[in-house]
């Protein structure tokens, strides 16, 4: 049994873990709230513009913009992996990586060549791990994403799509649920869908615009805003989503400190009870000895 000096050494390292592990959970609960009102803020601006594009893409048919074009055979896919740039998060990392993998391995036992853009320093550093080829990355985004710097990042892989260098692109997040769920997914960016644009069941009716200047520049630029919004959307999910995962798990780590620290301190008590028997032994023993 360890001696009462090193179990109050122990006691104390412990003591100091759970002071930080609580203030961390304090702080990514105020974070998580902030997170929250933010993907709740972006949600109608997201809904707004994909209705937008949805008509527009109806509105002006004789013009099929490439990311509407299905194309038969998909030889090249890209996927855009969303992951937290800090640790200390759970299995939230873990879970959507798991599941990226594993859509990598379906796609290389079909026989498609495979790019990835890895937003999240964790995406970045696992996808070079495992050699994956690495098209455009973005890390640094902070506790507040801005739409402008995922741009850059996206703008390469919209470009490579439009060029035909990628067949299809997919996207990989974490989306919240609520504070104790979120849930990995795995999502095709492009080309956009029907279900994606929401007109699968609508009746549009005979929607026309007039279009300046021109009808071709509206629509690409306005599905590029598209496609952007629906990247950030995924971004400042996976925030939420990592602020609610990093407050649990240290609320877990203070639980488990906490019974460590108990567990400890029974066996301190025990060493130092073993302790004061052994003296009052050694007194008894030797006062019968000199009697």
């Amino acid at each position: 049994m360890a001696g009462s000096k090193e179990i109050r050494a122990k006691i104390k390292s412990v003591e100091n873990t759970r002071k930080i592990t609580r203030a961390m959970e304090m702080v990514a609960a105020a974070k998580m709230r902030k997170a929250q009102e933010r993907m709740r803020a972006s949600r109608p601006y997201a809904e707004k513009i994909r209705n937008v594009a949805a008509r527009l893409s109806r509105a002006n048919p004789e013009y099929e913009h490439s990311f509407l074009d299905k194309r038969e055979n998909i030889e090249n896919v890209g996927l855009i992996v969303v992951t937290s740039d800090k640790g200390l998060c759970g299995g939230l990392n873990t879970n959507i990586l798991r599941l990226a993998v594993s859509r990598l391995h379906n796609w290389e036992g079909e026989g498609k060549g495979i790019v990835v853009c890895p937003i999240g320093n964790k995406g970045l550093g696992f996808m070079s791990r495992i050699g994956a080829k690495v098209k455009s990355n973005l890390t640094g985004l902070g506790d507040t994403p801005h739409i402008e710097k995922l741009i850059g990042a996206v703008k390469v892989m919209l470009d490579a799509y439009a060029a035909g260098e990628i067949d299809a692109i997919y996207l990989s997040y974490n989306h919240f649920v609520n504070t104790m769920k979120q849930e990995p997914r795995v999502e095709q960016l492009l080309p956009l869908s029907d279900e994606q644009l929401g007109t699968a069941q609508g009746n549009w009716g005979n929607w026309d615009y007039l279009y300046e200047p021109e009808a071709k520049q509206v629509i690409d630029d306005l599905l590029v805003r598209y496609i952007e919004s629906l990247v950030y959307q995924a971004v400042v999910e996976n925030m939420a989503s990592e602020q609610s995962a990093r407050m649990v798990a240290m609320k877990a780590a203070s639980d488990n400190a906490k019974s460590v620290i108990g567990d400890l301190k029974l066996v301190y008590n025990k060493a130092r009870q073993a302790a004061i028997t052994r003296e009052i032994s050694e007194i008894v023993s030797g006062a019968a000895a000199v009697g």
